[in-house]
């Protein structure tokens, strides 16, 4: 007696058994550590660089600039060859598109950068996009005179919080023509041009921009740089990271060290810790300098 089956009917059965040797494998991988590892082996990943203009100098008097648009002072411009520069180039990291904001602090610190590694031929963007907060009429004022004036809790509440915005900058600011006027910033639509932002506002341009533009980049296998702001950076590694609204404020990022993020290619989530390119007690002392309200220059 001969035994018959369809063909159909054997697909179905190979299909099944091949889903069912699928689940067993995945739940493996789950368990076993020596699949999981190579997994991880197998996983292709890339690097995305940030870092934070060197000194300013605004950042040097202890003024809020935000789109002000201050030069790097002498000790910036040494600082992104002695702490930017050096450190990535220590990592060996290598550079194919960098991205920058539409300010000449930000633009002056990745041309030194690139100039140091001996970089000549890769791709740049400056974008107004990346560009620092706008601290409205906060802007030119310093910082330690403000406290003294209102208070360092609401100080640190206008430099920190998420979504507290300082006072709109008015025509009687003495930077409002000098800001409006900028050439950098002629492209710029009338209805996006701010009076002020929080970090709040500002992630609402910053991460569409990165979404949009940078990572795809990033998982596209671009080695990409952005040599931006503080509260630029701040805001993506509060969307990279997954920090609250509440622990963002306590987040302070210094100028001129490289911070480093990892992605997964295929799934583009994050990899790893965000990594910071300094010895700790400097980052430390660093950060420490950047969250302090500072001195007076009276």
């Amino acid at each position: 007696c001969m035994y018959t089956i369809s063909l159909p009917l054997i697909f179905t059965r190979l299909t099944q058994s091949k889903n069912k040797m699928q689940n067993n494998w995945a739940a493996f991988k789950a368990l076993c550590p020596a699949a999981k590892a190579k997994q991880k082996v197998d996983m292709k990943t890339n690097q995305l660089v940030i870092v934070r203009h060197g000194e300013s100098e605004w950042n040097k008097l202890n003024l809020f600039c935000g789109w002000h648009d201050a030069d790097l002072s002498e000790q910036g411009a040494k600082d992104a060859v002695n702490i930017s520069a050096a450190a990535l180039r220590e990592s060996n990291l290598k550079f194919d598109i960098a991205y920058s904001s539409a300010l000449t602090r930000a633009k002056q610190s990745l041309s030194i950068i690139l100039k140091e590694m001996n970089i000549c031929d890769l791709e740049i963007v400056s974008d107004w996009h990346l560009n620092e907060r706008h601290y409205g009429n906060l802007t030119g004022y310093n910082k330690r005179d403000m406290a003294d004036k209102y208070g360092e809790q609401q100080v640190q509440t206008w430099r920190r919080k998420y979504d507290v915005l300082p006072p709109p900058i008015t025509p009687d600011n003495p930077y409002y023509d000098l800001i409006r006027n900028n050439p950098s910033f002629k492209n710029i639509p009338a209805k996006e041009f701010p009076d002020t932002e929080s970090l709040k506002v500002l992630m609402q341009r910053v991460i569409p921009y990165f979404e949009n533009v940078i990572l795809k980049q990033v998982l596209a296998g671009k080695r990409v740089l952005i040599v931006a702001h503080g509260t630029v950076a701040r805001a993506l590694i509060k969307h990279i990271d997954n920090i609250s609204d509440e622990n963002i404020s306590t987040v302070n990022v210094p100028n001129s060290i490289p911070c480093v993020f990892e992605f997964n290619m295929e799934t583009g989530e994050k990899v790893g810790k965000t990594t910071f390119l300094a010895d700790e007690n400097f980052l430390n002392q660093q950060i420490q300098k950047t969250a302090s309200i500072g001195e007076s220059n009276k």
